[in-house]
């Protein structure tokens, strides 16, 4: 529709001008011109064929009237380029898609241990899932928080370990995995909230335990266009960098999470827990050189010893006591 609106806005400020006789150049340019035109002539013509080669001043004002008028009408053209650009576009505004109008087709919850004293009943969230724009990475996470969970594959075997020791220990590990890899899935079993970027991110869901052998999922992204637009949206991250977790916008800065992550739903209930997990205390300054990463790698969540691991760790461990989904 906005493409059609330009194009006859384009059709009516270029054309009417032109068929008008409407003049956008100024008569002193059509005067320089007819001069300028008139010396080059006769600066190319020899004695000789002087007389022979003079054209007509009549002549020569009709062509320069009509260069003038073809000037004229390109003029007009860029002219009213330049106005419909200029447009305000308020039709991109009206299609511009809220995270409020996604419909919610599933819910689930995830209850915090940790969060809050231990006489204290376990801190609850219930998030509402847009299966409609983000149906692969929804999938995934309603698989995660159940108990039969995700089946994933085993990673490949590393055999590159230096001391035999530790090759020993991966090699009953990877054979735990295989030996269970068709009917035990990943879930949150004794995962943590791993990283807390006050008003820009809270990292939630770093398995542990028996499911660091499994290959972490792909998520895929349909370009929904959803972004974080409010407090409270739920996302992952693309591709499989960051394992099985899951991010919440706290609200605040949200140009990496759009950059990087997928939308696929938002809080519901218990937003005053997203606020407790905002305002936790966490390691500070472990990085050298004071750089930040933008989002935890692998490495870290599966026992990275790297300085940058404990940085915005919490302080307490908050677990994901139960999940489910509603």
């Amino acid at each position: 529709m906005q493409s059609i609106i330009r194009v006859t806005l384009f059709a009516i400020y270029a054309f009417i001008p032109y068929s008008c006789g409407f003049n956008l150049v100024p008569p002193s340019a059509v005067t320089s011109s007819i001069k300028y035109n008139t010396y080059m002539s006769l600066s190319m013509m020899s004695n000789d064929g002087y007389q022979s080669s003079l054209i007509d001043d009549t002549d020569l004002l009709s062509d320069d009237i009509a260069t003038s008028t073809r000037r004229n009408f390109f003029t007009s053209i860029v002219s009213s380029a330049v106005m419909i650009s200029s447009l305000p576009t308020s039709v991109n505004a009206e299609d511009k898609r809220s995270t409020i109008d996604a419909t919610i087709t599933d819910k689930i919850f995830i209850e915090f241990k940790g969060l809050s004293a231990p006489s204290e009943p376990n801190d609850r969230i219930v998030i509402g899932l847009f299966g409609n724009d983000a149906s692969q990475p929804v999938s995934i996470l309603k698989q995660v928080v159940t108990p039969q969970g995700y089946k994933s594959k085993c990673k490949p075997l590393d055999t590159t370990r230096t001391f035999e020791k530790e090759q020993l220990e991966a090699n009953k590990v990877y054979n735990n995995c295989i030996e269970k890899e068709d009917t035990v899935g990943v879930n949150y079993e004794y995962s943590t909230v791993w990283r807390v970027v006050q008003d820009e991110r809270l990292d939630i869901g770093a398995v542990s335990g028996k499911f660091i052998a499994r290959e972490p999922p792909n998520f895929e992204d349909k370009q929904s266009g959803l972004k974080h637009d409010e407090k409270g949206v739920v996302s992952v991250r693309r591709g499989n960098e960051s394992g099985y977790g899951f991010t919440i916008f706290p609200g605040g800065n949200a140009q990496t999470l759009d950059d990087e992550n997928v939308v696929v739903g938002r809080v519901i209930e218990g937003m005053d827990v997203v606020d407790k997990l905002n305002s936790i205390p966490v390691v500070k300054n472990a990085l050298a050189g004071n750089k930040k990463k933008t989002a935890p790698s692998r490495a870290c969540r599966y026992g990275g010893n790297e300085l940058f691991c404990n940085e915005q760790k919490p302080l307490k461990k908050v677990t994901l006591d139960k999940t489910g989904i509603l």
